[in-house]
């Protein structure tokens, strides 16, 4: 057979040539949804304001002259959430895990050497990702529940040198603060390196002083404190550590992470890529919402809200993972007893009262989220109780009315706090 007779005739309507892969039965999102919304209390996304779910259905050119008034707004509230007067703050369209490869990949290069301290499963992404650009990294990993210290940096540096030190101020995976990291920031700098920060459970929700600290690099996610949509991260470079991005030697390994085709857009609204415009409106409205606020006014929100839960399940019966001198105050891992299974009591809690939880990476813990809608009165009492009932459900001999009065009495007069 001549090879033209196996060819499509070009003569033939298109309209008339069938799919050859038939389209899947159509599944309305309606069906897939629950009746009743799940109340999000894990460790992110959480609930989001009715403000920024409303700037999340608009679209707009995201190279007009709106859209560069929306930018500049972002960048300047931005700078007050992150406390720095630097000018390089950027949007990254992605997760907060993007604007991590954006900071790492402004920084490492075949030749460098990272200091990562490990505090858990996120502040360890900081290292693989250092080593996945060619640079020489070394853990230091401190017990479980156990902050960095100081000194353990110290000491690490006295033995050899680093271009760069990584750290998680909140450590998400099992809700722990890294409460030395002003004097780890120091330590780092005072060797000449370059201080990266993930703040994405702290921005907001606890003091994150980028300029008065010495930090270099800050990274957040719109979808934990700040109570924005996924999909959307904030970064901020020191005027130092900028002055790393430009002296590069050698191509950057990224290019939509790339931070200075990045800065064309956010300094100067040239073209990069095509933004998440719903994702950067969203954001704008929810760091409107922390400005008018104010910070002070946020973090007491969310440590009366911590404190208050943290009472509620002890009091309830349960243990909590960190002890109380570095626990967050975004995110609160409870231990489960022996024998238990947590995702079943998570099942539980998802079925039959609509309040979920997270798990955890490796850990007999699950996690409640506290951070911006989420430290709202009205949703500590529903995941405190519904927590308590799927755990007596798996057998656990829990005071529930102890632990739901524990939280009143911590809340009382302190609604105007929490809302």
């Amino acid at each position: 057979m001549p090879a033209a007779a196996l060819l499509p005739d070009p003569q033939r309507d298109v309209n008339e040539m069938p799919s050859r892969v038939p389209p899947p039965p159509l599944v309305p999102l309606s069906t897939l949804l629950p009746a009743e919304p799940l109340l999000l209390m894990g460790a992110g996304p959480v609930p989001i304001p009715h403000a920024v779910a409303r700037a999340n259905g608009v679209v707009i050119n995201h190279l007009g002259e709106t859209m560069d008034k929306v930018i500049a707004a972002v960048k300047a509230m931005s700078r007050y959430a992150f406390q720095t007067n630097a000018e390089k703050v950027l949007g990254v369209g992605g997760p907060a895990s993007g604007a991590m490869e954006m900071a790492m990949a402004s920084f490492v290069w075949p030749g460098r050497k990272v200091l990562c301290l490990k505090s858990g499963t996120f502040s360890g992404r900081l290292g693989e990702m250092a080593l996945g650009l060619g640079g020489t990294v070394k853990f230091l990993e401190p017990e479980v529940a156990t902050p960095v210290s100081a000194q353990a940096v110290a000491d690490a540096f006295a033995r050899e040198r680093f271009d760069v030190v990584t750290i998680a101020q909140g450590e998400t995976s099992c809700g722990l603060l890294n409460v030395e990291l002003p004097q780890i920031a120091a330590i780092a700098r005072e060797h000449g390196a370059i201080v990266v920060v993930d703040a994405v459970v702290t921005l907001s929700t606890m003091p994150m002083r980028m300029d008065e600290w010495g930090i270099d690099a800050a990274v957040t996610g719109g979808q934990k404190g700040l109570s924005s949509i996924p999909g959307v991260s904030l970064i901020a470079f020191s005027d130092r550590a900028w002055k790393v991005v430009g002296e590069r030697p050698s191509p950057r390994s990224h290019w939509c992470f790339d931070a200075e085709r990045a800065w064309r857009f956010w300094g100067y609204q040239q073209y990069h890529y095509t933004a998440p415009v719903p994702g950067i409106l969203a954001l704008h409205e929810a760091l409107r919402l922390i400005c008018d606020e104010t910070l002070e006014r946020r973090f007491e929100r969310h440590r009366v809200s911590s404190e208050a839960l943290q009472r509620g399940i002890e009091a309830m019966g349960l243990s909590l993972f960190v002890p109380r001198s570095h626990r967050l105050n975004s995110v609160v891992a409870i231990t489960i007893p022996k024998g238990v299974d947590g995702a079943r009591v998570r099942k539980t809690m998802s079925t039959q009262y609509n309040v979920e939880i997270s798990g955890a990476f490796g850990l007999d813990v699950v996690r409640i989220g506290q951070m911006g809608e989420q430290c709202r009165s009205h949703n500590l009492f529903k995941v405190l109780y519904a927590m308590g009932m799927a755990f007596r459900k798996e057998g656990v001999k829990l005071d529930v009315a102890a632990g739901m009065a524990a939280l009143e009495e911590a809340l009382s007069g302190e609604s105007e706090s929490v809302g």
